[in-house]
């Protein structure tokens, strides 16, 4: 009997550590080569071959999967800056991650965001 009461109180400590899985819809955008080499808001050079992207509150460094819900191609960027200032959108990606889900043609696509809380 003991064990199980080690079991069970594993049990809770995992469960409330485990952070929920938080998801966001909305529309994409990617950074103009004009800014590749610019200060993001974190204090790093943005980086057009780098995966990352800019999210209005996400914490810096905060990692999430987008995926283009036309295509089901999805992409992991890494938060490093602020934006987008685009009413709708609700992220910004860099020119690599965009390609990784064919937005550069579209220019904007819909998506889902996905990361942990």
């Amino acid at each position: 009997m003991k064990n199980i009461g080690y079991l069970v109180l594993f049990i809770l400590i995992m469960a409330a550590s485990c952070s929920p899985k938080v998801t966001q819809n909305g529309k994409a955008s990617y950074y103009h080569d004009k800014f590749h080499g610019r200060t993001t808001a974190n204090g790093e050079k943005y980086r057009k071959h780098k995966l990352t992207a800019a999210h209005k509150t996400l914490p810096f460094g905060t990692k999430v999967k987008v995926i283009n819900q036309r295509n089901g191609k999805r992409v992991k960027v890494r938060i490093n800056d602020r934006g987008p200032f685009v009413s709708g959108r609700i992220i910004d990606l860099s020119k690599k991650a965009a390609r990784k889900i064919d937005l550069i043609d579209a220019g904007v696509a819909d998506v889902k965001i996905k990361y942990k809380k």
